[in-house]
């Protein structure tokens, strides 16, 4: 089994060592693709127009000067260029939560969601802050890969990938989650202002909102919070809609 694993927080961070030490676990054959540096909400950014380096730091880990979305991309048509595709993608493990609308702006989330694109099964993996990287903790996370892999059947459609928030605290229960609203970039502060020039930083942290079942409450209650993401599933609209925005189209102005 090949396994495949990036990150957003960068090569170094402690969270994607977590997950090499859990991965290696499950399967023998694991490769690393990361970012070079820490990109924070950088969603699905690719790098068009630049060159980019591949670094490799060990046997089959590469330290990539790009963006998360680009570490799967490095891996699939350069490493991976003569075929043997990983068998699943984990990415993480994010610092910190990602829920609600993280969900478009992720880095972590943009990988699993890049690697569905070249239909791989995919997993996003992150955890509030505050977690240990303790034997337990390798071991919980561990156990949960294996579970997820084994179920795949359950989960792995084309267009979808996995969303993972784990608690602090592991080993944990499980739970389904529904996507809840919880808005980051949601307000600013005012560094200078002038008459024609406003300097302005978007205000960190978010308003904590949650509601029961979504992914906020799951998380502060102690569970992991499991989220089926999907990009295809009823991506067309019903006819009866274009029917009706066609008649709309043909009527007069007034």
């Amino acid at each position: 089994m090949r396994i495949l694993i990036a990150n957003d927080d960068g090569i170094d961070a402690p969270g994607i060592a977590l997950l090499r030490r859990a991965a290696a676990r499950v399967a023998s054959d694991i490769w690393v693709v990361a970012p070079t540096r820490k990109w924070t909400a950088a969603s699905h950014h690719l790098s068009f127009d630049r060159d980019l380096t591949l670094t490799r730091r060990e046997p089959q880990v590469y330290a990539l000067d790009g963006t998360p979305a680009d570490c799967v991309v490095a891996a699939m048509t350069v490493l991976f260029r003569d075929g043997d595709q990983p068998d699943l993608v984990l990415a993480g493990v994010n610092d910190g939560r990602n829920a609600a609308e993280d969900a478009a702006y992720s880095g972590t989330l943009s990988i699993a969601r890049e690697a569905s694109f070249w239909k791989l099964p995919a997993i996003g993996f992150s955890r509030a802050k505050g977690g240990t990287a303790e034997e337990g903790d390798v071991a919980a996370l561990t156990a949960l890969i294996e579970a997820l892999w084994r179920m795949r059947a359950e989960w792995v459609r084309e267009g979808t990938f996995l969303s993972v928030n784990l608690p602090k605290a592991l080993p944990a229960e499980a739970g389904l989650a529904g996507i809840g609203r919880d808005k980051i970039a949601g307000a600013a502060d005012i560094v200078s202002e002038a008459k024609e020039r406003i300097v302005w930083r978007i205000r960190r942290g978010r308003p904590r909102s949650s509601r029961p079942g979504d992914e906020n409450s799951l998380i502060d209650s102690g569970r992991i919070a499991i989220v089926r993401h999907c990009w295809s599933d009823g991506a067309a609209l019903d006819e009866r809609f274009a029917s009706a925005l066609n008649a709309g189209l043909k009527q007069p102005e007034g």
